[in-house]
Formats: structure tokens, sequence, C-alpha cells
């Protein structure tokens, strides 16, 4: 069976949206999760999954329901070209290894060049102090947006 990610990325060439993720989830649904700089549409769902029904078909590959969507406001962080993109942006990350003994902080991604980038977070301690994380790629097992959302004017 093909690399279904490079299937999907091949497939996904011409149009102009970028490929966040590709799962399998149980029952055979495939879940393809796309973006754009300036949002996802409706219609970039519907063609995408239009392009992929043919492309899967072609190359073999076996599913039984495939979801198109957008990763949503808290989209996940997957690649370093996200860090540098989502730079100024309020993020949650967890690292793989404990520093000051927690893994799991959140605040401002700070990114220095782009040949190499030079990852950091500006998180606030337990006082209330800002504080400057530094890390690298490989450091962290997961990460996403966490931005701060407005309902009805309660701020988190």
């Amino acid at each position: 069976m093909a690399d279904i990610f490079a299937v999907t990325q091949q497939a996904l060439l011409g149009f102009d949206v970028e490929l966040v993720d590709v799962e399998r989830a149980p029952l055979g649904l495939l879940r393809v999760t796309i973006d754009r700089p300036d949002g996802v549409r409706i219609e970039d769902c519907e063609q995408v999954s239009h392009q992929l029904s043919h492309a899967f078909e072609v190359e073999n590959i076996d599913y039984k329901r495939l979801e198109v969507s957008s990763p949503g406001v808290d989209r996940p962080l997957r690649r370093l070209a996200d860090y540098v993109r989502f730079a100024g942006q309020r993020i949650e990350i967890r690292l793989r290894e404990p520093v000051q003994s927690r893994k799991a902080f959140s605040g401002i991604l700070q990114v220095e060049g782009t040949e190499s980038p030079v990852l950091s977070l500006v998180y606030e301690d337990q006082t209330g102090q800002p504080q400057t994380l530094p890390f690298s790629f490989d450091d962290v097992d997961r990460a996403h947006l966490d931005p701060v959302l407005d309902f009805k004017g309660k701020k988190r």
C-alpha cells in the first residue's frame, strides 16, 4: 500500500491548500486536515474531497469514509515550518522531557532566524513573572496553537 500522506500531498499539488495531517481513524474513517493562509472554506473541503476520492481509488487506498476539514483554531504544529509561520502566537507545548519538573507550557512562541530557527516560549511562572523557555523542535512531544477566545466578554 502506498504512503497515504505522500499520495495525498501529490494529489493536492494544484490546490491552494496546505496538507496538515492525514489520519486513519476507527471504522474505516480517513481524516484529512487542510489549511490555507486566509482560512479554509467549505468549498475547499468539497474540492479536496472530490480530488482525493479519485486519487485514492487510483492508488487503491482502502477507506470507508473520507473526512476533509480545517485544523480549527487550536491547529497542531507538526513541522518546523509551522513554528516559523506562527511565531508571535500563543501556543501550548508538551515536552518529551520535563523542565523545572513540568512538561506542559503555554505562552508566546518566539522564533529567531529562518535558516536554522531558534525556538523559545515566553510564559508566566507560578508567581506571574515572565520566563523564557528555550527549546528545540526535537524536544517537543506535541504542540498546538492556544488562542485566547473571547466569549461574551469572558477572557481566560
